[in-house]
């Protein structure tokens, strides 16, 4: 079994015994700490997906150790100028050994899918016969010849859009 969490801006793949390390995170050594930013649960075969989260799914985990990473070096320099700043950083983090992974995985409902095709399918519908400024010249002119309305060819773009609004009114 595997999940995979959010924090600190990252994203990381976790089982249980995993050792991660994040991003600084208040605490101690000793310290449970839970993520309840789980973003997918995975055991075998059944896979579980958030939108964007899992209602109810949580990671416990235990702060190994907290410290600085390796130093980086910034260095800044421009030639001929006379300028060099050299400056070191070293980024705090938490080690954190995963102990529990809580949430039942299992398979999408399909209801919701169904009833989300069939709205995709009205959107497109009513896209495809709504007139908007991205149609071409004689598209606008066919969609007004199908409602009925008789259109100048030489009339423009907005003219043609404002008689087809006026005439579904």
């Amino acid at each position: 079994m595997y999940a995979i969490l959010e924090t600190g801006g990252k994203q990381y793949r976790v089982a249980e015994g995993d050792v991660i390390t994040v991003e600084k995170l208040p605490g101690e050594a000793g310290d449970v700490i839970e993520f309840d930013k789980v973003l997918l649960i995975s055991d075998g075969g059944e896979v579980k997906v958030g939108s964007p989260y899992i209602d109810g799914a949580k990671i416990s985990g235990e702060i190994i150790e907290t410290g600085k990473g390796k130093k980086v070096i910034v260095f800044k320099y421009k030639s001929k100028k006379d300028y060099r700043r050299k400056q070191g950083h070293r980024q705090p983090f938490t080690s954190v050994e995963i102990t529990s992974l809580t949430g039942k995985p299992g398979a999408r409902k399909s209801a919701p899918k169904a009833e989300a095709t069939d709205n995709t399918e009205e959107k497109q519908d009513a896209q495809s016969s709504a007139v908007n400024m991205n149609m071409k010249k004689e598209e606008l002119i066919a969609v007004a010849n199908e409602q009925g309305i008789e259109v100048d060819p030489k009339a423009t773009k907005a003219e043609i859009i404002e008689m087809i609004e006026n005439a579904s009114k």
